[in-house]
């Protein structure tokens, strides 16, 4: 359902509402508590949605009980996402009552993947939701707050959402760091068969160029020191440039390097298949991009990375990984992998082990395959037992585990260059 494909009606409703704005007191400041699950994308969007509802009266608090507008922005890439929302939505419903019962107002917004996978049924399950919102929707959270009644908004709308999206105060960059994210990529066009991405997030969208360099210049100018570059699929970004052509994430990375006071880049998270030549010299050529790479294998067999539409196979990976490391010696590689995806045999599972001894990871995420509706996976024979994954799971993490150990006791004795990104709290040692 979507209440606000009608342009013209929007643009009424901005110009009455900046009428009565003009015409009317100020109104007291409200609480806003956002709470987001899962990637650095959702932690990128709920600081926009924050500086796109602080015009609107909202100011950001970390106490739940005080929130006049609660925002559980929300991820389904894990095992059992939805329960675990309408779980802790029982606990909001909670604070609301006990908010009401003393005389205040309160709105509830289920915002990203979640929101955008379950729709209306969130509403249906638990009606002390207000909105629901979905990633690609965020941007009309102001409207959607303006309206009395329940409402629900998962298309995916043909405007670009981040033309609609507010910069935050250089008071507001200066209090959250000298990191940041910065999206220049969203949406899949994979369609992995474990994965719910390309239904939640879309087709895939590159970010123009001047958008991203003017958001990474404002950061820069409220003193960002280091920007890491998001996407579901970022080294696939094709953004229009100023030269009128397509730009790759390599030119992307070389021009955002330019930028006064950014010292370091990073981009998170890559696909095999899209790191290309140009992008694999950048890590030789570029000092700011640092010497880390994130690059999901998910399996080391053949016949289960055909199985999970990987559009890449063992050999492609190892490759990928030789051009790297040649053109950067010291980067620190890290992966995702997925034990027990539906028909791995353990002659499968030891292909997986024998890609891991041969790569070396400094870091890895590594889970039990766990079936997500709508996706492919979700139906196909041959599911692997539970007590078969967890055994897995446990020799794959100790593999890791030993390699994570490897490498920092490899770092002992080397010097690098650190960027602090807050204070710490004082030594022991020097208290008295």
């Amino acid at each position: 359902m979507n209440e606000f494909s009608d342009g013209a009606k929007r643009a009424s409703e901005r110009v009455i509402g900046q009428e009565e704005a003009s015409n009317a007191p100020a109104a007291p400041r409200k609480k806003l508590f956002i709470r987001s699950y899962g990637c650095q994308m959702n932690a990128y969007d709920a600081q926009r949605m924050s500086d796109l509802l602080a015009p609107a009266g909202f100011d950001a608090t970390q106490s739940l009980d005080d929130a006049d507008l609660v925002i559980l922005n929300t991820c389904h890439i894990r095992e059992k996402a939805a329960e675990k929302i309408f779980s802790e939505l029982g606990k909001v419903r909670a604070v609301k009552r006990a908010r009401r019962a003393a005389g205040l107002a309160t709105k509830i917004v289920v915002a990203g993947c979640v929101a955008q996978a379950e729709g209306a049924e969130i509403i249906r399950r638990q009606s002390a939701v207000d909105i629901v919102v979905g990633p690609q929707n965020y941007h009309r959270l102001p409207a959607l707050l303006r309206r009395a009644e329940a409402a629900v908004d998962t298309e995916f709308p043909l405007e670009d959402k981040f033309d609609h999206l507010l910069s935050p105060t250089p008071s507001k960059i200066k209090a959250r760091g000298v990191c940041a994210f910065v999206t220049v990529q969203e949406g899949c066009d994979k369609f992995c068969t474990f994965c719910v991405v390309p239904y939640t997030r879309g087709a895939e969208y590159s970010r123009p160029v001047a958008k991203i360099l003017a958001e990474v210049e404002a950061l820069a100018a409220g003193g960002v020191k280091e920007i890491t570059l998001l996407g579901q699929n970022v080294n696939a970004y094709h953004g229009a440039g100023p030269d009128g052509r397509t730009w790759s994430l390599a030119q992307l990375c070389v021009r955002l390097a330019e930028v006064p006071g950014i010292v370091r880049l990073r981009y998170t998270t890559s696909h095999p298949s899209d790191m290309d030549d140009e992008l694999v010299a950048a890590h030789r050529d570029l000092p700011a991009l640092m010497p880390y790479l994130h690059l999901p294998v998910q399996a080391g067999s053949d016949a289960v990375l055909a199985a999970m539409r990987r559009k890449h196979g063992r050999d492609k990976y190892l490759e990928v990984v030789t051009k790297i490391r040649m053109a950067r010696p010291d980067i620190a590689l890290s992966s995702d992998f997925i034990v027990g995806f539906p028909g791995e045999s353990e002659r499968d599972f030891e292909a997986t082990l024998d890609l891991v001894n041969e790569v070396g990871f400094a870091s890895a995420f590594s889970f039990q395959y766990s079936p997500r509706p709508g996706t492919p996976g979700a139906d196909f024979p041959d599911q692997v037992d539970a007590e078969v994954k967890r055994e897995r799971l446990a020799r794959l993490q100790g593999l890791l585990e030993t390699q994570r150990r490897a490498f920092h006791q490899a770092m002992i004795g080397k010097t690098v260059a650190v960027l602090f990104k807050k204070k710490g709290p004082p030594s022991r040692s020097n208290c008295r």
